[in-house]
């Protein structure tokens, strides 16, 4: 089997998600044949406790938080992954943000 392409996922705040939507488009991200800047994206609440030495973007250290997230899902073909993980990281707000790289099969790989 061969896992050419990559679902990434990445949860953002509202106030940047545009930023890291954008990012991971011109990384590479989301294209589908003759389409660019496919994703699927819902709402949901991210929770965490940074530590006394972390430098949360939201919230406060040594106290868990929980914030209002999009999550974002998309694909990328295996070439551009570390681009675009790249993209989401210089994009978004977090110093820590959790990115899902999950490979996918492909019908063809079926009989």
């Amino acid at each position: 089997m061969n896992f050419n392409q990559i679902q990434i996922v990445v949860t953002v705040p509202a106030k940047h998600l545009h930023d890291v939507l954008d990012a991971m488009a011109e990384a590479g991200a989301g294209v589908v044949g003759e389409y660019t800047h496919c994703t699927f994206r819902n709402t949901g609440t991210g929770r965490f406790k940074p530590s006394a030495q972390a430098n949360p973007a939201v919230g406060e250290t040594e106290t868990i938080n929980e914030v209002e997230e999009y999550r974002i899902e998309t694909i990328c073909h295996r070439d551009r992954v570390k681009a675009v993980c790249e993209a989401i990281r210089r994009a978004h707000p977090y110093e820590e943000p959790l990115i899902y790289l999950i490979p996918l099969l492909d019908e063809k790989d079926f009989a």
